[in-house]
């Protein structure tokens, strides 16, 4: 599995300002969104592209069109944070929704996944995909939607997500294995999960923090 932590200045600004306490929703909101448009533009590195040529008011030049264009899909709901800064890169592509509910459990201190939601275009079997989720901790919620999107035959498959963690990483590896590949792109990989599956240092419940409700 491919793994590209984006060392970029921008990235590492925007990602201090979402770890941070003193971040509001509403600066929450625009940073994520900031860091999603330097994340994508890396995912976006690798896709396929063909030459065109195109009328200037000043005469003929040479380009590139993204070919086919790859279908952008949110994980439920924080995702969704991450939508508007991809869409405004490639606005032709088209758009699919997963949902995983986290389900925690107090007793044994573990987490499931619950799988709610699919909408995916007709033809995401034709075009890759790009699989948007700011968090990838355990790695349940990512292995769920990779799967179900290369089960309807999308590839490649790229992740991008704002922060990961070792376990999570090492867990969407060994879940692909054999079954899907996939590129993860993120702006930092940190150091480990606590005892409720929360990334440390992190920045906490990105959902949450997105949109103030559990």
């Amino acid at each position: 599995m491919k793994i590209t932590v984006v060392e970029h200045p921008a990235a590492a600004m925007h990602l201090a300002r979402l770890r941070s306490t003193d971040t509001g929703r509403d600066e929450f909101r625009q940073h994520l969104d900031a860091l999603a448009t330097v994340l994508v533009v890396e995912a976006l590195a690798d896709v396929a592209a063909i030459p065109t040529r195109v009328e200037t008011p000043l005469g003929t030049a040479d380009g590139m069109r993204i070919e086919p264009m790859p279908t952008l899909v949110p994980v439920l709901r924080a995702g969704l944070g991450m939508l508007d800064a991809a869409l405004r890169l490639v606005p032709e592509a088209p758009v699919g929704f997963l949902g995983t509910q986290r389900i925690e459990s107090s007793e044994t201190l573990s987490v499931d996944h619950r799988h709610y939601l699919e909408t995916l275009p007709a033809d995401v079997g034709d075009r890759p995909a790009i699989v948007l989720d700011p968090m990838l901790a355990t790695g349940g919620t990512l292995i769920d939607a990779c799967i179900t999107l290369s089960d309807a035959g999308a590839r490649p498959l790229t992740v991008v997500c704002a922060l990961a963690a070792p376990e999570g990483v090492a867990a969407l590896q060994a879940a692909g294995a054999g079954r899907f590949e996939a590129h993860v792109v993120t702006a930092a990989i940190d150091s480990h999960l606590d005892e409720r599956a929360y990334i440390v240092p992190g920045l906490g419940d990105a959902g949450d923090r997105l949109y103030g409700t559990s």
